[in-house]
This record gives structure tokens, C-alpha cells and sequence, in this order.
């Protein structure tokens, strides 16, 4: 064997056991116990908004048809002129009793438009329990309850759950994004933790508004793209916990060409490597199809190169099937099956991604030009009893 064959092989076979790692943590996290009951104290949803989107309609619809008693979405829009405000007339229609704010106010407090949204949305939040939610979240009933639940969890400061990927159409640049972040974030995510992490995962963010008092309310996080790990830092520098919520939510997958969807992974990768260098070289580690395609080019007429490459892909199959299995019962109508035959296709574009996000700092953010970037938050010195 030359050198870069023995070198894409060995990091082939790292990547066929972090992926069945990956599926053993999936297996795990939906088996492990449900938390005690807990008390279920009214909360504020928190929904900022930006345009009309594919199954937005099906995404909100969620999030008024939960299992809980007592709850007030706040919807957000910056724009007088957002289409989106129609979409929520027709959802106060559709739920004449749900209590349902809109607030609508183009004031921007600074870079992130999210949490100048956010900020301009929190004064119409009835509640102290404030949960903060992607617009393209799909969710299953338990949703609230199992933030809830969460929360009371003695020692937590924030509850966050996992996503899945739902595409909006079965267009190939759809289904290879929601495998992405099905068959690849998530137990990515899961591994994580399994490592001591406490990411805050940014489709939602659970916390109570003194903790958010504590923090200096949304204006630290504004000038940040990463939000949510700011969010996190934050909350776990006054000694507080981020735990997972049991339930696991679905988010649409919009992009229905390649360059849409490589420019929208391009931001999350440029966002990583700002945040988390070293975790994100290490992130080459988990596409060992593409590694064991290398080491077939480069032993092309090597029987165990060829032998290799039919394992990673086999691995990677069983795998992201196994998720599914795993989640169907969590998901109910949520769940989307991972397109086995376009793994190859799904680890090339990872990797040319993963090569793109060196080639600069600029992020497109619907719309705007935002700069990932590091942060140094400081904690809050004092705090408010």
C-alpha cells in the first residue's frame, strides 16, 4: 500500500466506527428514561419570523395543536410588508382560542436581525417561561411538556432538544440535506454530549426570564451570529446546566437547488470552524465513504480498497436506517428515511464544503452579509436576586 492509500484507510475506518457510535448514542437517547413529572407552568413561545416559507403553514400549525394547558405564541416580523403576516392571520383563524401576539416592529438593536427580533418581541411575553423557537420547526404534541419537564430539572438553565431534517420537496438537494442533519448533525450532537459537551442547539432554547434577566436579557447576543452558543455560555457561567428535552423535532429543508443548499451549509460550517477549530478539522473523521473512495483511487487495483468502500457504505446505511428506526416512534409523521443511495453524493458535497469554509469569513443570512467569528462573552459579574 502507498502512503495515501494506508492514510485515507485508516481514516475510513475511524469513520465507519464514530458512524456506528453515532447510531449506538441514537439507540440510547430514545430509550433512556422519561424524567419524573414535573409541574407544567404557562409558557411564551417565543417565534421570530422572516417571509413566507415552504410548509411554514404545517410548521406553526404544530406548535398550536400542543398537549399543554397553558401556552401564548409570540410571533415577530421586522418588515410592515413580511409576507409572513398573513400567515399568521390565517393561523389565528384556524385557532380562535389560542392565545397568539403579533408583533411587528423594524427596529434593529444590531447585526443578528434574529435577536433584534427577539428583543423587540419580549416585551409582549406574558410568562416567565420563555421557550425560543425556530419558525421551521415541526413538533410533536409533548413539546411544551417535555421543555417543561426539563427545566424543572434540578441544576438546569436551559432546555434544548435534538432536530431532524423534513425536506420540503423530494427534489435531490432536499434529501440530501435532510440527511445531513438527520443521519449526520444529530448523532454528531449526541456524540458530543456523550463527551461532556452542553451545546445549546439553536432550533430551540428553553430558559426561565429571571435566568435571562441573569444573562443581561438578549443584548449580549446580538452582535453574534451564534446565538444559541453564546446563549449556552452564558448560562452555563452562572453554574446552570443545558440538558436535552426528550422529544426531538423536525425542521424544514427549503432548498430545492445545490447552490442554495451549499451556500446555507456553508454558514454553519464557516460558523463552526470560527467557534470550535480543532472540533471542526476533526469533523473530516466522520465521512469515511469518501475516505475509502480515496484510498480506492489510490490502490485501484487492490481487492481490500474495493472491499473498504463497500463497508463504509454499508456501515453508513445501517446506520442512518437504524436512526430512523430508532426515531419513528419519537417522530410519528415527523420521520424522513435516509436516501441510502445518495451517501456518496452526501459525503463528496460535506467535504467540499468543509474545503469552501477556508476560503473566507463571509456568511449569507437571509439575505445579509454577516462575519462568523469567534466570541470572548464575558459572564456577568453580578446579578439581579
Amino acid at each position: 500500500m502507498n502512503v495515501l492509500a494506508t492514510f485515507a484507510a485508516i481514516m475510513a475506518i475511524i469513520g465507519i466506527v464514530q458512524t456506528l457510535a453515532g447510531w449506538y448514542v441514537v439507540w440510547r437517547f430514545v430509550r433512556r428514561a422519561p424524567r419524573p413529572a414535573a409541574p407544567q407552568p404557562p409558557i411564551t413561545v417565543l417565534k421570530p419570523l422572516h417571509g413566507d416559507e415552504p410548509l411554514l403553514d404545517r410548521a406553526l400549525s404544530s406548535l398550536c395543536t400542543q398537549d399543554y394547558p397553558a401556552f401564548q405564541i409570540v410571533f415577530g416580523v421586522q418588515d410592515p410588508q413580511d409576507p409572513v403576516i398573513a400567515v399568521v392571520e390565517r393561523l389565528r383563524a384556524a385557532f380562535p382560542d389560542r392565545d397568539i401576539a403579533l408583533v411587528v416592529d423594524p427596529t434593529q438593536h444590531g447585526p443578528n436581525r434574529k435577536i433584534g427580533n427577539l428583543i423587540n418581541m419580549l416585551p409582549a411575553a406574558k410568562y416567565d417561561v420563555l421557550a425560543i423557537a425556530d419558525s421551521d420547526l415541526h413538533m410533536p404534541p409533548d413539546y411544551l411538556s417535555d421543555l417543561a419537564t426539563t427545566l424543572a430539572t434540578p441544576g438546569c438553565g436551559l432546555a434544548t432538544v435534538l432536530y431532524t431534517g423534513l425536506p420540503a420537496s423530494r427534489r435531490m438537494p432536499g434529501l440530501l440535506g435532510a440527511t445531513q442533519i438527520t443521519h449526520g448533525f444529530l448523532p454528531g450532537a449526541l456524540l458530543a454530549r456523550a463527551m461532556g459537551r452542553q451545546d445549546c442547539l439553536g432550533a430551540t432554547m428553553c430558559l426561565r426570564r429571571d435566568t435571562l434577566v441573569r444573562i443581561g436579557g438578549f443584548l449580549p447576543l446580538v452582535d453574534h451570529l451564534a446565538d444559541d452558543n453564546v446563549l449556552g455560555h452564558l448560562v452555563r457561567a452562572l453554574g446552570l446546566d443545558v440538558l436535552l428535552a426528550r422529544s426531538v423535532v423536525a425542521t424544514t429543508v427549503p432548498e430545492t437547488d445545490l447552490g442554495a443548499l451549499f451556500k446555507h451549509e456553508l454558514r454553519w460550517a464557516r460558523t463552526i470552524r470560527a467557534l470550535v477549530p480543532g472540533a471542526f478539522a476533526l469533523s473530516v473523521l466522520q465521512y469515511p465513504i469518501f475516505w475509502a473512495a480515496v484510498a480506492a483511487i489510490a490502490a485501484p487495483n487492490a481487492s481490500w480498497a474495493a472491499i473498504l468502500f463497500a463497508a463504509a457504505w454499508l456501515a453508513r446505511a445501517l446506520a442512518a436506517t437504524g436512526i430512523d428506526r430508532a426515531l419513528a416512534d419519537r417522530m410519528e409523521t415527523l420521520a424522513f428515511p435516509a436516501p441510502v443511495g445518495l451517501l456518496p453524493l452526501r459525503e463528496l458535497l460535506s467535504i467540499g464544503i468543509v474545503l469552501a469554509s477556508h476560503a473566507g469569513k463571509k456568511v449569507d443570512w437571509r439575505g445579509h452579509t454577516m462575519h462568523a467569528a469567534g466570541y470572548n462573552v464575558s459572564p456577568p459579574t453580578s446579578h439581579p436576586s
